[in-house]
């Protein structure tokens, strides 16, 4: 059986929500609480490392974040699926790469001069996108350039090649 272990703030928090789930199932797990003071030494600078770039990332993933929500994951009929699908990814998918294309400009991360968050959601999200419509980034090669940098950190690479093999 896994070991589980909730890491958060010395709150209730968003947390809370894992913490009611876990009672309510019956599962064990380590209940590890942070002080804010604590948070700066603790925090990684995947998610920026200014509070500017917190933000940025932030935005980039929030951006992916919702244009991801907006595809219909769980409907049943599969021509209602298929046609909301392709108005996003014929539609509206373009407006958001060029936005990020934009966005990533020259630089070489979206954020700062390393990685971030952002660019690993962006591998995700990309590459979700790119089983439904492979030519997706055909005119936007600087964002597989950055996807592939992504896919080419050898803690990345290790995991990709040992997860599970699935569609999505």
């Amino acid at each position: 059986m896994p070991n589980y272990k909730l890491t958060y703030f010395n709150m209730r928090g968003r947390a809370e929500i894992i913490r009611y789930i876990f009672a309510y199932l019956d599962i064990k797990y380590e209940d590890h609480r942070i002080e804010p003071a604590d948070w700066p030494e603790i925090k990684s600078n995947l998610a920026g490392k200014t509070e500017l770039e917190q933000c940025q990332v932030d935005a980039i993933v929030d951006t992916l974040d919702d244009f991801m929500s907006r595809f219909p994951w769980a409907e049943k009929q599969q021509d209602v699926k298929d046609k909301m699908f392709n108005e996003l990814l014929t539609h509206d998918a373009p407006i958001l790469l060029q936005d990020l294309d934009t966005y990533l400009g020259g630089k070489e991360w979206f954020v700062g001069n390393s990685v971030t968050w952002a660019d690993f959601y962006w591998d995700i999200c990309s590459t979700t996108l790119l089983v439904f419509k492979p030519d997706l980034l055909d005119t936007h090669p600087r964002l597989v350039t950055l996807q592939n940098k992504v896919q080419a950190i050898p803690a990345i690479t290790d995991w990709i090649q040992r997860r599970p093999q699935t569609k999505l």
